[in-house]
């Protein structure tokens, strides 16, 4: 039966923290127990804490009450117990107190346990969404706890390094207005306003940078942000950043401040030195070379552009791509021919489809020639004309898209990753990039108008603005991302503060002057009374956590996450509000909602 918890009964060390060093020493320990075993004569008892786990032994020598005591011990009992530190008989090297455990004296069963939905350890073959029902005990695996804590490292080290660098905390509202940030907000009825709403930030934008005009310099916030958009394994609904903004600076002095931080934290939590300054790679020659703005650079397998090579031939993908002012792109799986089976090649040509390509070309070179499926639409000299265009060898194989670049450059992107997977050439490791010099605009083919890629605050590159109302295809932000092993981990830009250029940018985007009054009309207003240049960036840190930790999903790192549908099975929200908490908002469901 479980008894109250008392003062003689907290604990001195935490489990995994106990070591040789202290052999001999009286301790109490406390937490879960992860298994019992009784040998007759012995019964050893595994106990588990967030530091990790040490067993308990109990012998002859062990007073009989709590010999006895420890016989009735299930699974996931709450325990405190006492005794001396001793060497272990037969040391376990699967944990890191595996030479010592504690002769148990006292013992004291503080809370009992039903048995569990499913095992409590990190091989656990239960599936996630009965983990996730249950996530107060998915997070007593050691594996998850590990992941949380790490998360909470790198946040003690982002506060302590930026405190260092002159950066002020400062919170900013959760409840703001809604503007547009690229996503969908979500809204918060107002009970006193009825008929009006507070959004959930984006991101703390607006606010930080009248933090600037408003003289602070240097601003840092471990921020809560929220946008409603369809999940990914690298994205939740509501999610954490470590926003900055910085005074009198460019982009190079804010890129700075951060490679110094990501210095520090590998080097401190993973004792793993990153190369500085960190390499630059502009966004075209990212898309025209890998196919992504977020390239992973582990490995190779880089596009090659055979527009040349394939000029003439008359294989109507090639031909038709060429007509339209389109292009013929490859990538090289470098002695991938022997995997990259027609069987193979045969689900990558419906996975291109199915990302929005037309089909998928492909050489293989298995044998002494090279072949390929489109061969009859070739002349002699042809195929050995891509080939070399290619660089190819025996044993490779080449994966061929055509279309427009906008088409041909993501696909192959995809393809690539894909590709490397199958392969298994994903080196180890971490590599960094930033990507810069983003386009400013892009196009939507459904509008007919160009739309801005960014918040509506970003700077244009100087050279860029004599022609951002004549060429707007060819205008570059002052934006910056940084990608990791594949991922974006930071995006950043520096800020229009020039009152002129920010309304020429409102009208490029289509705004009125009523709705720029409406949605921005504070901050533009802040703009007249004096602002320094300043520019900043938003630093994932849940998605830190995810690489650092060689985590596969967001909801590894996250304590309470959310899934695919942006519910969350524990507790079971989103759920259907009473009625008269409706009515307190003047808000009315209808009945096909319901």
């Amino acid at each position: 039966m479980s008894e109250l918890f008392k003062k003689e009964d907290k604990r001195t060390h935490y489990c995994g923290a106990l070591s040789a060093k202290n052999i001999g020493e009286r301790v109490t320990v406390c937490g879960w127990v992860q298994k019992q075993r009784d040998l007759g004569s012995l019964i050893f008892i595994d106990l588990r804490d967030r530091e990790g786990i040490i067993q308990l032994s109990f012998d002859e020598a062990t007073p009989k009450d709590v010999f006895d005591l420890a016989f009735t011990v299930r699974s996931e009992y709450v325990l405190s117990a006492k005794g001396v530190v001793r060497a272990r008989s037969s040391v376990n090297k699967n944990i890191k107190t595996g030479d010592i455990e504690i002769a148990v004296d006292s013992l004291k069963v503080i809370s009992e346990a039903e048995t569990a939905p499913f095992e409590i350890t990190d091989n656990t073959t239960a599936k996630e969404d009965l983990r996730l029902k249950y996530r107060y005990l998915d997070l007593r695996r050691p594996a998850l706890q590990k992941n949380i804590i790490m998360r909470h490292k790198i946040a003690q080290i982002a506060r302590e390094y930026f405190y260092k660098n002159d950066f002020i905390e400062i919170e900013t509202p959760m409840m703001i207005k809604p503007t547009p940030e690229g996503a969908r907000d979500y809204l918060v009825p107002s009970r006193i306003h009825h008929g009006k709403t507070y959004a959930l930030p984006q991101s703390p934008q607006i606010y930080k940078q009248l933090l600037m005009l408003s003289g602070f310099d240097r601003y840092i916030q471990l921020a809560r942000c929220f946008r409603d958009e369809d999940l990914r394994a690298d994205r939740q609904p509501e999610f954490t950043q470590i926003d900055l903004e910085m005074s009198f600076v460019d982009e190079s002095d804010i890129m700075e401040m951060v490679e110094g931080f990501f210095s520090e934290l590998f080097s401190k939590l993973l004792d793993t030195k990153i190369e500085l300054p960190i390499r630059r790679m502009t966004f075209r020659d990212a898309m025209n070379n890998y196919g992504s703005d977020k390239p992973d650079l582990r490995f190779g397998m880089q596009i090659q552009d055979i527009s040349e090579a394939v000029a003439g031939i008359a294989f109507p993908p090639f031909a038709d791509a060429l007509a339209s002012g389109g292009s013929v792109r490859a990538i090289v799986a470098e002695d991938g021919a022997a995997t990259l089976t027609r069987k193979e090649m045969d689900k990558l040509t419906e996975t291109v489809r199915g990302i929005g390509a037309k089909g998928l070309a492909y050489i293989r070179w298995v044998d002494a020639e090279p072949s390929c499926p489109f061969s009859k639409f070739l002349g002699e000299g042809d195929l050995e004309k891509i080939t070399k265009a290619l660089n190819m060898k025996q044993g490779d194989a080449a994966l061929i898209v055509a279309d427009k670049n906008r088409v041909v450059l993501p696909v192959l992107g995809q393809l690539r990753n894909i590709v490397a997977r199958k392969l298994d050439i994903i080196k180890e490791g971490f590599e960094f990039t930033w990507i810069t010099e983003m386009p400013f605009f892009e196009y939507d083919e459904e509008t007919g108008k160009w739309l801005a890629m960014h918040h509506p605050f970003t700077m244009p590159l100087d050279e860029c603005l004599p022609y951002i109302e004549t060429d707007p295809e060819n205008v570059r932000a002052k934006a910056y991302d940084l990608v990791l092993n594949g991922t974006e981990l930071l995006s950043g830009s520096i800020r229009i503060t020039n009152v002129k250029l920010q309304q020429k940018m409102f009208e490029l985007l289509g705004l009125t002057d009523e709705e720029i009054d409406a949605k921005f009309g504070f901050l533009v207003d802040g703009y007249k009374y004096g602002a320094p240049p300043h520019g900043g960036a938003g630093i994932g840190i849940d998605r830190i956590a995810m690489i650092m930790c060689g985590a596969d999903s967001l909801r590894d790192v996250v304590a309470f996450p959310k899934v695919q549908n942006a519910s969350e099975l524990m507790s079971g929200c989103p759920a259907v509000p009473d009625e008269q908490a409706l009515a307190d908002l003047a808000v009315k469901f209808t009945d096909e909602e319901k």
